[in-house]
């Protein structure tokens, strides 16, 4: 199958046309198992073809964004792929989100349709942004069975019926979707990718780590991430591989599914296997099945790449790292790698991309000296979607991507994260930016400041400490606090700690010592 896709260049092919090709190649084969509907490569092609149809027919044009804030589903691969065949832009949103967090990624990427879910865990998507100002969004389409209002029709109709429309010509170097990435700024910027880099860059990724039509991948890393929808339903489809999108983390439930459907692909952060490991149905279980794993972070224990070979009995482990402005992969380690190289290490550079350590004067630091990761090649972003500035900081004019990642690049080109961006740190495979939380924190009418560090946590790595300091007269208990946090931020975003504090420390030009809020822990 592999093969089959070379010969039709991958400089040529775009999502749509990669989804006609394997609908011709593998027909009736199983592409998405859920709970309740298997969706083979056929169906993909045509159910997909309808609903972009309906979307031409709400006057969705090429280069117009469209959002899926959703779990991962079987509808939220068949949307996508829709807004694809339509020439649309997609928009992938962090199901974790609230509501002023979604407006801000539907307003910042003028998405002119948005499909999302009445019901999951007991959120309505639809009401966390009701009271918000959309101005730009002029649909709100269900994906769950709930027909809706507005547009008098389930997602289930509309994905079964062909409307007469053309579907307009994409070309590889189209956009293909604007994924949000906070960053120290706090404000979150829209990642550009095109299908061209997608495609190129998840059949290295898929072949190099040797995926393949005979695996069963089942896709816990969400959607509205590279690593769900890019490394997940994508690359399933490219390497002719059945895929199980899996809503929720939960790990005696991912077990059960390894164990029923005899699952080989399983990426993930640290924690789902470390969760795995510790679950009382190991001992019960058959997950015997299990080949391919994929995983990433700063550090991670070389018992754990021992007790995924040996306990869990993976044939190949790798590390990787990456970025969302890298189209989601920089370096990867080799499935032949030591124990040790895996845990820590991040691999070497993929084919066409090159990687360089520099000082603050942009000067390569010697083989074994820490400097900023710089990352070149066909895999980064054109730039931030609207925003000039932070692309030109971002991206050098000789093309270098200034990653804010500090590493040390050895003799062989294997590269070991030693600082990840700025302050930035990890809950339970999450990237969680301090400035983004703090500024979400001051909109809370008591607190005057507040500063944000990750502090260890033993089940999810790293969780939020917030330092606040309240106006004048105002009062403030912790744990409403907390429950107002809750209710305005994602939550992995929201602080475990919390400490009122007079001031908090500064420099001379005012800004935070975070090293010093970091020393008294």
């Amino acid at each position: 199958m592999g093969e089959d896709i070379k010969l039709k260049s991958l400089d040529k092919l775009t999502i749509p046309s990669l989804i006609k090709f394997q609908a011709k190649n593998l027909s009736s084969k199983p592409a998405l198992i859920s709970d309740n509907e298997t969706l083979s490569f056929a169906d993909l092609d045509s159910l997909s073809t309808n609903i972009a149809s309906y979307l031409i027919h709400l006057g969705i044009l090429p280069g117009d964004r469209v959002a899926i804030w959703a779990p991962n589903m079987n509808e939220w691969v068949l949307a996508a792929i829709a807004i694809h065949k339509a020439g649309g832009v997609l928009v992938p949103i962090n199901t974790r989100m609230k509501g002023k967090e979604a407006a801000y990624i539907l307003n910042n990427s003028e998405a002119k349709i948005l499909f999302t879910v009445k019901t999951f865990l007991g959120i309505d998507y639809f009401e966390l942004i009701e009271n918000e100002k959309l101005p730009h969004l002029q649909h709100k389409i269900p994906l769950d069975i709930t027909i809706s209002k507005e547009l008098n029709q389930s997602f289930k109709d509309i994905k079964e019926q062909a409307l007469d429309v053309q579907l307009p010509e994409v070309s590889e170097n189209n956009i293909a979707d604007i994924i949000f990435t906070s960053g120290t700024t706090g404000k979150p910027k829209g990642v550009i990718s095109s299908h061209l880099q997608n495609i190129k860059v998840f059949d290295y990724w898929s072949s190099y780590i040797g995926l393949n039509e005979n695996d069963k991948y089942l896709i816990v890393n969400p959607f509205f991430h590279t690593f769900g929808y890019k490394a997940g339903w994508l690359a399933s489809i490219m390497k002719g591989t059945t895929a199980y999108p899996c809503p929720l983390f939960d790990a005696d439930k991912i077990m059960k599914i390894i164990n029923e459907h005899r699952i080989s692909m399983l990426p993930g952060p640290p924690t789902l296997y470390q969760s795995i490991l510790t679950s009382q149905l190991i001992d019960t279980l058959d997950i015997s099945s299990l080949r391919l794993g994929v995983t990433g972070a700063a550090s991670i224990p070389v018992q754990l790449i021992k007790d995924m070979k040996e306990r869990l009995g993976f044939e190949t482990v790798i590390t990787a790292y990456g970025l969302t402005e890298s189209t989601g992969v920089v370096t990867m380690c080799t499935p032949n790698d030591d124990y040790e190289t895996i845990a820590t290490t991040s691999g070497c550079a993929i084919e066409g991309v090159e990687v360089k350590c520099v000082d603050q004067d942009n000067k390569e630091v010697p083989v074994g000296e820490p400097g900023e990761i710089l990352v070149r090649g066909y895999n980064i972003t054109q730039g931030y979607f609207n925003n000039p500035q932070a692309t030109q900081e971002a991206i050098d004019k000789e093309g270098w991507l200034h990653t804010g990642d500090i590493g040390i690049l050895d003799k062989n080109g294997y590269i070991k994260i030693t600082d990840r961006s700025k302050d930035m740190f990890i809950v339970g495979g999450f990237n969680a930016y301090p400035a983004e939380i703090e500024n979400i924190l001051c909109d809370h009418p008591a607190i005057s400041q507040a500063a944000v560090i990750g502090i260890s946590d033993e089940r999810m790595g790293e969780v939020a400490k917030a330092f606040v300091v309240l106006k004048p007269n105002y009062e403030l208990q912790k744990e409403s606090l907390v429950k107002w946090s809750k209710e305005n931020m994602a939550n992995y975003k929201v602080p475990r700690e919390i400490e009122f504090v007079e001031a908090l420390p500064t420099n001379a030009a005012g800004k935070v010592m975070k090293y010093i809020l970091k020393e008294s822990e």
